[in-house]
């Protein structure tokens, strides 16, 4: 089906990325909560592998989801006519996020066909995340195929502009915290 709706490059990126970050923070934490993930990467076969849950660079995860989200934007806008025009576009671009984002990237991933082959982690470790980047990159995909057609839902734009500040300013204290610059109580 072809579409003669035109779709800005900007709002399409711009909404992308509020997404992903939004959803990367609320479903990872998520995760991290009901799926012990301090304690599965204290494993010491995952150790070498995973940075631990109270490094730095995990507290500042939430900022630098701004530049992937940038990144699905730009893809999400040059693949518009098959992922936002159509119907059921949201479901074609979650199956192609899962297919070459998750089960098979270029590269040893957890959780990935080549992760498992390749790599010496548990098996155990392959599928414990799967439930997370599962519902992350569905909510991604039918999010942002909602958002992008229907801009006359306002509350849409007050409601993702706002969970958006909220994930940056706690992603900022959190690496602030991580650092040893902001106290933490104890």
């Amino acid at each position: 089906m072809e579409s003669t709706k035109e779709y800005s490059p900007l709002v399409v990126i711009l909404k992308t990325a509020i997404v992903h970050t939004v959803t990367y923070f609320v479903i990872g934490l998520l995760a991290l909560t009901f799926l012990n993930y301090a304690a599965k990467y204290a494993d010491p076969i995952v150790a070498g592998l995973m940075r631990q849950t109270s490094d730095p660079w995990v507290a500042a995860g939430p900022l630098l989801q701004v530049t992937r989200g940038i990144l699905f934007g730009v893809v999400i806008y040059l693949l518009r006519d098959i992922v936002l025009a159509r119907k059921r576009g949201w479901l074609i671009l979650w199956i192609v996020l899962v297919i070459v984002g998750i089960l098979s990237p270029f590269g040893p991933s957890p959780g990935s066909i080549e992760g498992i082959i390749y790599t010496i982690l548990p098996t155990w470790f392959h599928f414990v995340g799967l439930p997370e980047v599962l519902l992350q990159s569905f909510l991604l995909s039918f999010l942002t195929f909602y958002w992008v057609n229907h801009p006359e839902r306002k509350i849409l734009n007050w409601a993702f502009a706002i969970a958006f500040v909220v994930v940056v300013v706690f992603g900022a204290l959190g690496l602030l915290a991580g650092l040893g610059i902001l106290q933490t109580p104890t």
